[in-house]
């Protein structure tokens, strides 16, 4: 969904073995809708790897196009998870407990 000039992508489960697929439809909208900022919704708490892996990549495809990507979870280890995955692998990401800052944050960053 689009809100404030934001394409929004909510992942509502563990992505399984339809990682791949998952992921082919998150960068065709990402490129569909570039240069718009994108957050990415985690909903559900006990995502497992593969969702923390396939949001990691998408945050490579947006980092290729230029485009600016952060993150939100309620979940508190979720977070955690994400920020300890993204450190590792040498990746800045920006992760929120809240979509409504995360996408004001990104319409800001994206009309400056």
């Amino acid at each position: 969904m689009l809100d404030q000039g934001v394409l929004v992508v909510t992942v509502q489960n563990d992505t399984g073995d339809g990682r791949t697929e998952l992921l082919e439809e998150i960068e065709d909208l990402i490129r569909g809708y570039q240069p718009l900022p994108v957050v990415i919704a985690v909903e559900d708490p006990d995502v497992g790897a593969a969702a923390i892996d396939m949001v990691l990549q998408a945050h490579r495809v947006c980092v290729r196009l230029g485009v600016l990507m952060s993150v939100i979870t309620h979940s508190a280890p979720l977070r955690r998870m994400l920020q300890t995955r993204a450190e590792r692998d040498g990746v800045r990401l920006v992760i929120n407990a809240r979509a409504d800052i995360a996408i004001a944050a990104a319409a800001f960053a994206a009309a400056a």
